[in-house]
């Protein structure tokens, strides 16, 4: 059932920027922010996000859409992409700007910083939220940014497949965080057309500090590198660039 599933997670809400959304969390250590992919917090989500826990840190998982625990399907997949198109948080069609719901989670990261301490936050997003983390780095607790699958703005036409959701203004502090030593990891599968040319694009943006983790696609529906199609060796590249990040 669907509590099962995140038994052990404590529920709370979190309001900032205009919006308030539902927050589960559990864990010690420094914080991190698991952000889910479409349709929500799924099992398969809520398993990566207690790997996370178990390797020493506090998780949060905001739910952005959908009904937390529930199994994903392809009718549930597309009532939530619909909503999420709609939703004036995610800019998913506009370029060159950074959706309203940044605002919210770098509030959150902040608000878990202040409390759990350490060196920083790491933050990962999936799919339309792949690319949260990344605008989430213009503050500087932002040590370990996670970008799997990043898939806003939605790639219709080249502009938007290789857009990085982001303002001019923040792609030029987070340009110049990249300099100063700030890292990125991204992970694809390289045949998932939703990702678009936006590794390009990081590259352009970020230079070395990029770290592209870019797997073979068997299927045309590979998609999800941590959850769904997961890949074993990823999930831990992503684990220890945490631990390598967080808990120096």
């Amino acid at each position: 059932t669907t509590t099962d599933v995140l038994d052990g997670w404590a529920v709370g809400e979190f309001t900032a920027a205009g919006l308030t959304r539902p927050t589960y969390r559990r864990g010690e250590g420094p914080g991190v922010i698991v952000i889910h992919e479409i349709p929500g917090i799924t099992p398969l989500v809520t398993k990566f996000a207690n790997e996370v826990v178990d390797r020493g840190f506090t998780v949060i998982m905001p739910s952005l859409v959908g009904t937390p625990g529930k199994e994903p399907s392809n009718a549930y997949a597309m009532q939530q992409m619909a909503k999420v198109c709609i939703a004036r948080e995610f800019t998913s069609f506009a370029l060159n700007q950074t959706s309203p719901i940044i605002a919210w989670l770098r509030a959150l990261a902040r608000n878990l910083h202040q409390e759990v301490g350490g060196a920083g936050v790491g933050a990962v997003g999936m799919c339309f939220s792949g690319g949260f983390a990344l605008g989430m780095m213009v503050d500087d607790i932002m040590l370990a940014p996670v970008l799997s699958q990043p898939s806003m703005p939605l790639p219709i036409g080249k502009a938007r497949g290789a857009d990085l959701n982001l303002s001019p203004d923040d792609a030029a502090a987070i340009a110049e965080r990249a300099a100063a030593g700030c890292q990125v990891l991204g992970l694809r599968f390289t045949g998932d057309k939703l990702v678009g040319d936006r590794f390009a694009s990081l590259r352009e943006l970020l230079g070395d500090a990029f770290i592209a983790v870019e797997l073979p696609s068997s299927k045309t529906t590979d998609h999800s590198v941590l959850t769904e199609q997961r890949d074993d060796a990823s999930v831990e590249r992503v684990l220890d660039f945490f631990v390598e990040k967080l808990q120096p």
